[in-house]
């Protein structure tokens, strides 16, 4: 079986001119050499692919495969993550990982927990705010942590996302709203504990592999720096035997609500009573294997990388009849 990689290497873009902050969720060489070994142990023939424009040429040179693994997040927009599953759709070309509608709706924080909280996940009371008079409406319970609605590692996030006044939220949200050119999502902060839970397989099949605890030093909010320096300023713990059965329920309740697929990951965090809510999802879960979470996670539960590959692949192969 030949399989083609399509991902954005941040290298690729940053020799074109783009800052470090544009391709802050894109990954280095190295993961991609990692996801080509892996695949190879397993039998299948590779190509590296890589990204939207990329993929774009080779489908119009003639090129064909029988499976994508695609990881590639995109570039613009809220509907970036859902262009290369879009394109492949078209020309019938099965994917690992989630399609474009789920990886549109998940990227969306305000969506995916409108979804999420109507199939009886609890999530945090928030209010998506897309002009400054929207503010005037907000009637949410203090404090309030604000963030960008669809970006993901971190970005937007800093130790001004948790707000207290009126005075900081509007500020907050005045910044969100110039810098990123997309709604805010403002939330009654959850001061508990935060998780992340990584999930395998899709809908009745789909299970929790593993989790861990993310404590974050000084209760720095987990944002792009402090994910990229995570050895400096984050400890990770399996979860305990207290709260396992809690978070895979909440976890797995979100991931089937949402309809993803094959792999990736659930956030979630305490609210001030220690009930565990839906934060956001990940069907485009990092796959580094040293550095990404959900490798982490797995290596905690006993799943090793090349494992937890075998297993993200058996999913998608079952999903599309492979």
């Amino acid at each position: 079986m030949k399989v083609g990689l399509t991902y954005d290497l941040r290298s690729w873009y940053t020799d074109r001119g783009y800052s470090m902050d544009e391709t802050a969720e894109f990954d280095k060489q190295e993961t991609i050499d990692a996801l080509e070994k892996s695949l190879n142990l397993m039998g299948y023939e590779t190509e590296p692919v890589g990204n939207t424009f990329q993929l774009i040429e080779a489908l119009a040179s003639g090129k064909r495969w029988d499976l994508i693994f695609n990881i590639a997040e995109g570039l613009y927009g809220d509907g970036r993550e859902s262009v290369v599953p879009a394109i492949l759709d078209q020309y019938k070309i099965p994917y690992v990982f989630s399609g474009p509608v789920i990886m549109g709706l998940s990227l969306n924080k305000h969506l995916a927990k409108l979804v999420v909280a109507a199939s009886g996940v609890p999530v945090s009371p928030g209010k998506l705010i897309t002009k400054l008079q929207d503010l005037n409406d907000c009637n949410l319970n203090y404090p309030l942590f604000v963030k960008p609605v669809s970006e993901g590692t971190g970005k937007g996030i800093t130790e001004k996302s948790l707000v207290n006044s009126v005075a900081d939220l509007r500020k907050m949200v005045e910044w969100i709203l110039s810098e990123f050119h997309q709604p805010a999502l403002v939330e009654e902060y959850l001061p508990g504990r935060e998780f992340t839970v990584g999930i395998v397989g899709y809908g009745q099949d789909a299970v929790a592999i593993g989790g861990m605890e993310v404590i974050c030093a000084n209760n720095l909010p987990y944002s792009v720096e402090v994910k990229e320096n995570y050895q400096n300023y984050c400890t990770y713990k399996p979860l305990g035997d207290d709260i396992v059965d809690e978070c895979r329920s909440v976890a797995l309740g979100a991931w089937t609500a949402l309809d993803a697929v094959d792999a990736g990951r659930v956030d979630l965090k305490a609210n001030r009573n220690g009930k565990i809510c839906f934060i956001e999802a990940n069907p485009l879960a990092g796959l580094n294997p040293i550095h990404s979470d959900l490798p982490i996670l797995s290596r905690m539960s006993g799943i090793e990388y090349q494992t937890l590959m075998e297993m993200i692949m058996k999913a998608a192969r079952k999903r599309n009849g492979l």
